[in-house]
């Protein structure tokens, strides 16, 4: 896969000679140019709470590194008071030759696996942070390369550690950024498992880097090519589809929003086969409006910038299939991305406008700021028709009702199947990117279809934003299963409670590794 681009962190740990840094003190940060930087090894070393024992217990990589050093691990963690309570933890420099700096980091209670009041393995996710925060200490120490011990969940490990140290810098000059450093397993056989984390965190991260680009430079025609760049040199087929062809096949909910900008439009069909081209694909359809002013009615200026992020569904679909392809999962995925920009102008959509869709129900838009159903309505419906998929996935960020129901918990899951949201629930609890299950009844249905004019609105009727999104998707999926994930609360920028081993007030790329989780629970269901 592509490498991932150097990124520079906001806290710097400086090295010092005898002693140790803290991970919860703020350094003074370093600047390394790429020129005078020098190959240096840092590791990792988890330990675990250990109830009956005031000294923390060592990971099994722990105990030989100490036996490596004649015992001065042990020595130091009891000298410094480490008590393995989770992302707790110090940073020792000149503790052995080879590796200049040693981070020794908690991974909390020894033992724990999945939490029913929680719906997630705190196993696994104490692994993420664990491994992000003492990765992102290392990088911060100037380590070129970065061992990691395995915390005894190598896939999560490797998820954490590479999430931690990513940041976008794009525009950034070069001695500004803090490079990236090679991450490297330390003394576990389970290298499959690790590479099969790097490949979902690169995924993330992709998708990170896709919703966080300016709008002006993530145009629909840029997204388009950002697409092709990542997922062809994977063996996945793209299909980019113009104005021109939008306009042939009667697209005309997607065209009523992308007619405001003078940005053409492009409809994206992906599509990966990693079984026989006989079996129905799950169809993944992303939100892509690469910035959504509101359209006439327009947004409020304050934070109006996050809104180039209104494509985050259209990136995790990306991301997610770029993953598929690079883990050879059996299983054939199509993707459906209508991209566009909606924006004010006198060709823009107006409050009122009513259009006809592929099905031949009319839809009334009625607020423009609520364009993303407008947008994903008739390439829903063709897609369902051009595809037959076995199963409908639409990943959008959509209504403030599950910001306000959910904040950045869990991404709000609607389905008109048990089963697809029973998977999305375990895929949830083992990405540690949760989900939650939200109604879908018919009370939300009348109260977008029970109008004198029009057979469906694009706002309904009442609060209750999220549920009237979903309800309008449920009429255009008569006949499949299918599953609404609204990201809106996860998908943009995180303000409040961030993940350890994410960043406050960047996109986050949630919920990529879950869809891909999903993914891989349909393909091998035995597993």
């Amino acid at each position: 896969m592509q490498s991932i681009r150097q990124y520079h962190f906001q806290k710097y740990f400086t090295p010092v000679l005898c002693s140790s840094s803290n991970f919860n003190t703020q350094f003074t940060r370093r600047n390394i140019s790429h020129d005078d930087r020098r190959i240096t090894k840092g590791l990792v070393i988890g330990v675990y709470i250990k109830d009956d024992d005031k000294v923390p217990k060592l990971t099994t990589s722990g105990e030989k590194f100490d036996d490596r050093v004649q015992g001065k691990l042990t020595e130091l963690i009891r000298e410094w008071s480490i008590t393995g309570a989770l992302g707790k933890g110090k940073v020792f420099n000149n503790l052995d030759p080879e590796y200049r700096s040693v981070a020794v980091v908690g991974a909390g209670n020894d033992g724990v696996g999945y939490n029913e009041m929680e719906v997630i393995d705190e196993g696994m996710e104490n692994a993420r942070v664990a491994a992000g925060i003492g990765a992102r200490s290392l990088q911060y120490q100037g380590c070129s390369e970065i061992f990691m011990d395995s915390l005894d969940y190598p896939e999560q490990a490797a998820e954490g550690a590479a999430l931690a140290m990513y940041r976008y810098s794009d525009f950034k000059r070069p001695k500004h950024r803090i490079p990236l450093p090679k991450l490297e397993l330390y003394d576990s056989p389970d290298v499959d498992a690790w590479t099969r984390g790097l490949f979902k965190a690169e995924a993330q991260n992709l998708a990170r880097r896709l919703t966080d680009t300016p709008a002006n430079q993530m145009t629909p025609t840029a997204l388009a090519q950002a697409a092709v760049d990542a997922l062809c040199p994977c063996g996945v087929s793209v299909e980019i589809r113009t104005m021109e062809w939008i306009e042939q096949v009667n697209l005309n909910s997607f065209l009523a929003i992308a007619k405001g900008s003078c940005e053409p439009p492009v409809l994206l069909e992906v599509s990966y086969c990693g079984t026989s081209p006989e079996d129905k694909p799950i169809l993944l359809l992303g939100k892509g409006i690469t910035f959504n002013s509101g359209g006439l009615s327009l947004r409020k200026a304050l934070r109006m910038d996050q809104y180039r992020g209104s494509m985050a569904g259209a990136a995790t679909v990306i991301a997610a299939i770029r993953a598929a392809a690079a883990l050879s999962l059996p299983i054939n995925v199509t993707g459906i991305l209508p991209v566009c920009e909606n924006m004010p102008s006198g060709m823009a959509v107006k409050p009122g406008d009513v259009i006809t869709l592929l099905n031949k129900k009319t839809m009334g838009i009625r607020d423009i700021d609520k364009a993303g159903v407008v947008v994903m309505a008739d390439p829903l419906i063709y897609a369902q028709v051009a595809y037959k998929p076995r199963l409908v996935v639409d990943v959008a960020t959509l209504s403030t009702g599950v910001v306000k129901g959910l904040g950045g918990g869990a991404t709000a899951v609607f389905s008109n199947s048990n089963y697809i949201w029973k998977q999305f629930e375990k895929a949830g609890s083992l990405s540690g990117d949760r989900m939650w299950r939200f109604p879908l009844w018919k009370y939300y249905k009348k109260l977008v279809t029970k109008s004198n004019s029009v057979d469906i609105t694009n706002n309904g009727k009442g609060p209750a934003s999220g549920c009237l999104a979903a309800a309008v998707l449920h009429e255009l999926v008569p006949c499949v299963d299918w599953a609404h994930l609204d990201t809106r609360g996860v998908g943009l920028l995180t303000q409040h409670g961030t993940l350890p081993y994410l960043l406050k007030n960047r996109m986050t790329g949630r919920p990529t590794r879950t869809i891909i989780q999903f993914l891989f629970q349909m393909a091998c269901p035995e597993k």
